[in-house]
């Protein structure tokens, strides 16, 4: 690693310099003991953070349909869901913080690609800002750097591949050719694994190739073999997912695809969207890297400000446009502003040689980030908060969607309710169904029988013959709703006690539970239920 441009703040004592703490300090002030620091630190804190909380809905509903090994799911490729699969096989067993611990690893690896994209570009010191930066951004440094999602190996392959790049760029320039086709073999394997993580990374692909386009000294590059090669590899990688859909109906494309259709204007959607992207990685985060984007884009000083700025501003600029008509989700642009944070730290790396405030503007966004997910954290944990006079009424306690549902199972398994080898555990909802799937660990078949089923829709017929009886746990549902809905999948539907969701011993969510007797599936295996 180089050790130019400034070093990384860490106090400014007068020191014996024999002593160890001089030589510990002399060392973290060096580009990569800061790094060190960075990254160790941060991964004791994400560690903690993963096992004090429960999986969300989305990250129950993967580690439980991701019990059984596919090249494709219903939402997304198959990368997060391997990844959960391979832990939970590794350690026996698949706890919050166990499945959680490949993408806290792997992030711990973001760290350092953003580090080394930012030093090969622009120096040491600018690779260091960017990186704390990047782990100071709640949206990057605590939901994709911990949690089972999608977006965890998506944004480590893109960075990846975006590094790779960068330096097949400079070797077509400058090196062999042997380095170059090397460097180009690295960006097509990243990229076909960035596409094998989540189908939004083909928008940062299309980036490049207007960055291409559109730049004159880069427009020669399109003739060179080894991006075609590159790309090529990528497709390869990416071609099992291609086959599973094939297989499926292009089930997944087709899904993906959809949500971007709306039939609905909203003329408002484009500044609401703007809006929540700069909610999740903080406004203070988010202006300054805006402000870094648009200064590389009209005052370029490097061929890659340019390659940065297109590939930020395709995901953010597409996501915009389709909440014109459709709802977007706030982080599906995250992988836009991941291209700025080299920017930013170029930036953060000049200014803070003239003003002090840097550093309080770093410290001050990581502390608010630390003591925020440390009272989320504690109190998902430990249900502090009726200790202080916030007593919430049944369901409507604000950490329900961080809470495991062993309670639910337990109640189940307690009063009987799943003997019998043609039981099956029913949701209304995929997330619900994930929930409980997840609590009752595989053990009992669980199905779906809401009108989005997700990937429980490829499951359902597999898991619940016809004649099966299925018991339907089903929130804030009442027996008249299920009748409705339900009651031609059965020949009988009665309600039975329902069980009790707890948030570390106290009551939270009352849930109740239904029986149908006499499964009857529907031509094609799927419920049609409102």
């Amino acid at each position: 690693m180089s050790r130019t441009a400034a070093t990384w703040p860490v106090g400014g004592a007068s020191l014996d310099k024999e002593s160890g703490w001089a030589r510990f300090l002399a060392w973290a002030n060096r580009p990569e003991g800061g790094l060190t620091l960075l990254v160790v630190t941060t991964l004791v804190a994400r560690l903690l953070f993963a096992w004090a909380l429960g999986l969300g809905v989305d990250e129950s509903y993967m580690v439980a349909t991701g019990r059984h090994l596919a090249l494709g799911y219903f939402d997304h490729p198959p990368a997060s869901w391997w990844m959960a699969w391979g832990a939970a096989h590794l350690f026996g067993s698949d706890a919050p913080v166990v499945v959680r611990l490949p993408f806290v690893l792997m992030f711990a690896g973001t760290t350092w690609l953003m580090f080394a994209l930012t030093e090969t570009l622009y120096g040491a010191c600018a690779g260091l800002w960017a990186a704390a930066a990047l782990n100071a951004a709640p949206v990057f440094g605590l939901t994709t750097g911990s949690w089972v999602l999608p977006d965890g190996p998506l944004v480590f392959f893109l960075l990846g591949g975006t590094l790779c790049l960068v330096r097949a760029l400079r070797a077509e320039r400058l090196g062999p050719a042997s380095a170059a086709l090397a460097w180009w073999l690295g960006a097509g394997l990243c990229a076909g694994l960035a596409l094998f993580s989540k189908y939004t990374a083909v928008l940062s692909l299309v980036g490049v190739f207007v960055y291409l386009l559109t730049e004159r000294q880069a427009r020669p590059i399109l003739a060179r073999p080894g991006l075609w090669l590159a790309l090529a590899l990528a497709a390869l990688v990416f071609s099992p997912v291609v086959a599973w859909n094939a297989a499926h109906h292009w089930a997944s494309f087709a899904f993906q695809g959809g949500r971007a259709a709306g039939h609905k204007l909203h003329p408002f959607g484009p500044i609401t969207t703007l809006a929540g992207e700069s909610l999740f990685l903080l406004p203070w985060v988010w202006l300054p890297l805006c402000g870094a984007g648009v200064f590389a884009w009209r005052w370029p000083e490097d061929a890659a400000d340019r390659l940065l700025c297109w590939m930020a501003l395709v995901p953010v600029l597409v996501f915009a446009l389709v909440s014109l008509r459709s709802k977007v989700l706030f982080h599906w642009a995250a992988p836009g502003y991941l291209m700025l944070f080299p920017l930013l730290g170029r930036a953060v790396a000049r200014f803070r040689r003239q003003n002090g405030l840097v550093r309080f503007w770093l410290a001050a966004n990581a502390a608010v980030v630390v003591l925020g997910a440390g009272l989320v954290a504690t109190e998902v944990r430990f249900n502090w908060l009726p200790e202080i006079g916030e007593h919430f009424a049944l369901g409507h306690d604000p950490d329900i969607q961080a809470l495991d549902w062993t309670s639910v199972a337990r109640g189940l398994r307690a009063h009987g309710l799943l003997r019998g080898p043609d039981v099956v555990v029913a949701a209304t909802r995929w997330l619900d169904a994930g929930k409980i799937d997840y609590a009752l660990g595989g053990k009992v078949p669980v199905i779906c029988l809401g009108h989005d089923p997700r990937e429980y829709g490829l499951l359902n017929a597999r898991r619940a013959r016809n004649g099966a009886t299925v018991v339907i746990v089903a929130p804030r549902t009442s027996l008249a709703h299920i009748t409705r809905d339900y009651g031609g999948l059965f020949h009988r539907l009665v309600a039975v006690p329902p069980e009790m969701l707890t948030h570390s011993g106290q009551p939270a969510m009352q849930v109740p539970v239904f029986i149908g007797y006499g499964l009857r599936w529907p031509q094609g295996g799927k419920a049609t239920g409102s």
